[in-house]
C-alpha cells in the first residue's frame, strides 16, 4: 500500500504531496489541472519509461518519491538484493528524471536500476488505463488474468510446464547443434586421429630435443675430443717406456718423497705434503674420469651422429607443425586424445539425446495437458462470475465467458485463451478485440479485477478513468465495484464522475493555478463543504449549484452506505 507520494516538478505540478492510504481514494481535478500526472508519477514510481519532455518547465529535474508500506518477503527479497532495506514495514520508492533525460531510482535508500523499481511493481501495483483496456484486447493478456484467477493451483502447473518446457527446449538446441555440426565434427575427428597418430608414431620424450643437441654436438667433434682427451691422459699419467718422459702423477709423486724425508724438521713442510698428497689424489681421479671418457667415445659408432641428427630433424617437424616445443606437443597429444574421445562419442551422444528428447516431450505434453483441464475448469468459474458482476455494472444481458482451445506448445503452454461477450439477449459471443466498446471495456476490466482479486490479490490498484465512455447508473455501479476491492486492496482512481468519487474514503483534489502568469497544480484533500462542492462541480460545472450541492450529497450519503 502506498501511503504518500510526493510529485515535485512532473508536468504541471510543481509540487505536491499526495496522502493516500489503506481503502478507496479518488482523485478529481479540473481538466488540465494535472490528474494524469499522478498516474505518470506512479507510472515511473513503478520503472516505467521516463520522458524528459515532462519534467516541468524550467526545473533541472522531475522527482517522485513514494513510501509503500509492505510485509511481502518477496519484496524484502528484492529490496535486500539491490542493498536497500524495508525499515519496519516501510519502503522508500524514488525516481528522478532530468531535463536531458537521464533517470536515477532508489530503491530502500540504495542506488539502484530502474529495473529493481519494475520488479517490484509486479508484487506491489496493478496499473489500469486506457493503455490497459487496449492490451485487454490481446490473447496474452486474457491468458495471464485467467491464470491469476487460476490462483496458486494454476500457477504451479504453470510452473511446472514451464521448466520441462525450457529443458526440453534446451535439448533440442544441443542435439540440432550436435547435428548441423556432424560434418564438421567428423572432419575434426579425422584431422586429430592422423595428428595424434603421427606424434604417437613419433613418441617424443620430454627433453629428448635438448639430449640429442648435447649429443650432435659431441659426436660432430669426436677426433678434437679424443686427441685432446688422450693427450691429457698422457700428460696426466703417461703410460710410456720412456724413463725421462715425465708426468703430472710422476712429478708430484716425486715431490712427495722429497719432502716425506724433511717434513717431521718443519711442520710447514708438513702442511705442503698433506697438500700434495690431495693433488694426488684428484689427479688419479681426473686420470681414470679420463679414461671411461675415452672408452665411451670408442663405443660410438660411426652411424650414430647420422642417426641423431635424423631424430633430432624428425622431432623439428613436429614442433613446426604444432608450434611451442616438445612439451607443448605432448600437451596437444593429451588434450587431443580426451577431445578425440568426445567427437567419437557424437553418435551415442545423439542416440542418448533424441531417448532423452522424446522422454522431455512426452512430460511436457503431459504437463501442457494438465495445465489446460486447470484452465478449463477455472475459464468456467470465472465467466460465470465476471457476469455476475456485469450485471451489477449496468450490464444486465451481457454475459461473459472464456474460451480455452488447443494451440501450439510454447512458452505458457498450449491453449489460446479468448474473452468473450454476448452483450445482450440473442447476440453472438464475440471476442472482447471485435465485439467490446470502450465503456464496456472498462466495465469487463474492473469487473475482472475485482473478481480476480478473490484468488489473486494485488495491494495496489491505480485506475486511471476506468469510467470512460459510462455514466449514470453504471458508473454507480462502478464506484460501487471499486469499493468492494477496496476491502482487500488499495484502490487509486483518476475519475471525472461523481458517481465513482462518491464511493472513496478518501478524496483529494489536483487544482490548478495559473494566478502567477504561468499554470501550476498542487494536490489537497477533500472534506465536508469542500468535498460537496468538487461534487457538485463534477455533477454540472458549478460548485455552489443548489440542485448540484443536492445531488452531490445524495450521492455521498450513497456513497457512505455502500
Amino acid at each position: 500500500m502506498i501511503e504518500e507520494l510526493r510529485i515535485r516538478d512532473l508536468g504541471v505540478i510543481g509540487d505536491a504531496t499526495l496522502a493516500l492510504g489503506a481503502g478507496f481514494t479518488a482523485i478529481t481535478g479540473e481538466t488540465g489541472a494535472g490528474k494524469t500526472m499522478v498516474v505518470s508519477a506512479l507510472g515511473l514510481l513503478m520503472g516505467g519509461r521516463s520522458d524528459a519532455g515532462a519534467v516541468r518547465s524550467g526545473a533541472a529535474q522531475a522527482r517522485v518519491s513514494g513510501l509503500v508500506r509492505t510485509d511481502d518477503p518477496q519484496v524484502v527479497d528484492l529490496v535486500d538484493e539491490v542493498g536497500g532495506s524495508v525499515e519496519e514495514g516501510e519502503l522508500a520508492l524514488t525516481r528522478t528524471v532530468s531535463s536531458e533525460g537521464r533517470s536515477r531510482a532508489s530503491v530502500g535508500g540504495a542506488a539502484a536500476p530502474v529495473g529493481a523499481l519494475g520488479r517490484l511493481a509486479e508484487r506491489l501495483f496493478a496499473v489500469h488505463g486506457q493503455s490497459e483496456q487496449l492490451r485487454l484486447r490481446s490473447r496474452s493478456a486474457q491468458r495471464e488474468t485467467l491464470d491469476r484467477f487460476g490462483g496458486a493451483e494454476v500457477a504451479e502447473a504453470l510452473a511446472a510446464y514451464r521448466e520441462l518446457h525450457e529443458e526440453r527446449a534446451a535439448l533440442s538446441a544441443e542435439l540440432a547443434e550436435l547435428r548441423a555440426a556432424h560434418d564438421a565434427r567428423a572432419a575434426e575427428a579425422v584431422r586429430l586421429r592422423e595428428d595424434l597418430d603421427e606424434i604417437a608414431a613419433l613418441d617424443p620424450q620430454l627433453g629428448e630435443d635438448e639430449e640429442l643437441r648435447t649429443r650432435i654436438e659431441r659426436l660432430s667433434n669426436l677426433e678434437a675430443l679424443r686427441a685432446a682427451s688422450s693427450a691429457a691422459a698422457r700428460a696426466l699419467a703417461g703410460d710410456g717406456d720412456d724413463p725421462y718422459d715425465r708426468d703430472a702423477t710422476g712429478l708430484i709423486t716425486e715431490a712427495q718423497q722429497e719432502l716425506e724425508r724433511v717434513a717431521a724438521h718443519d711442520e710447514r713442510l708438513a702442511a705442503v705434503l698433506e697438500a700434495l698428497r690431495g693433488i694426488g689424489f684428484q689427479l688419479a681421479d681426473a686420470t681414470r674420469e679420463l679414461g671411461g671418457y675415452l672408452s665411451d667415445l670408442d663405443e660410438d659408432g660411426p652411424g650414430e651422429l647420422e642417426q641423431a641428427n635424423e631424430r633430432l630433424s624428425a622431432l623439428n617437424g613436429v614442433i613446426r607443425r604444432f608450434g611451442g616445443g616438445l612439451a607443448e606437443v605432448l600437451e596437444i597429444a593429451g588434450t587431443g586424445a580426451l577431445r578425440l574421445a568426445e567427437l567419437d562419442g557424437d553418435d551415442e551422444r545423439v542416440e542418448e539425446l533424441d531417448a532423452r528428447l522424446a522422454r522431455l516431450a512426452s512430460e511436457e505434453r503431459a504437463a501442457a495437458d494438465r495445465l489446460s483441464e486447470l484452465r478449463r475448469a477455472a475459464a468456467g468459474e470465472l465467466g460465470e462470475r465476471v457476469s455476475a458482476e456485469l450485471r451489477h455494472l449496468a450490464l444486465p444481458d451481457a454475459e461473459f465467458s472464456a474460451l480455452v482451445e488447443p494451440g501450439e506448445l510454447g512458452g505458457a503452454g498450449a491453449d489460446e485463451v479468448t474473452f468473450l461477450l454476448r452483450s445482450h439477449s440473442g447476440a453472438e459471443p464475440r471476442p472482447l478485440a471485435k465485439g467490446a466498446s470502450g465503456g464496456e471495456l472498462s466495465r469487463i476490466m474492473l469487473a475482472l479485477e475485482v473478481v480476480v482479486a478473490a484468488t489473486d490479490p494485488v495491494p495496489t490498484f491505480v485506475f486511471d478513468e476506468v469510467d470512460a465512455g459510462v455514466g449514470g447508473a453504471a458508473a454507480i455501479e462502478i464506484g460501487r465495484r471499486l469499493a468492494r476491492l477496496a476491502r482487500t486492496s488499495q484502490v487509486i482512481v483518476v475519475t471525472h464522475l461523481a458517481q465513482v468519487a462518491a464511493f472513496a474514503n478518501n478524496h483529494l483534489q489536483v487544482v490548478k493555478d495559473s494566478s502567477g502568469g504561468f499554470t501550476e497544480s498542487s494536490c489537497r484533500r477533500l472534506d465536508g463543504e469542500e468535498r460537496l462542492g468538487e461534487m457538485a462541480r463534477l455533477l454540472s460545472g458549478l460548485s455552489d449549484s443548489s440542485s448540484a450541492l443536492e445531488h452531490a450529497a445524495e450521492l455521498l450519503q450513497l456513497g457512505r452506505e455502500a
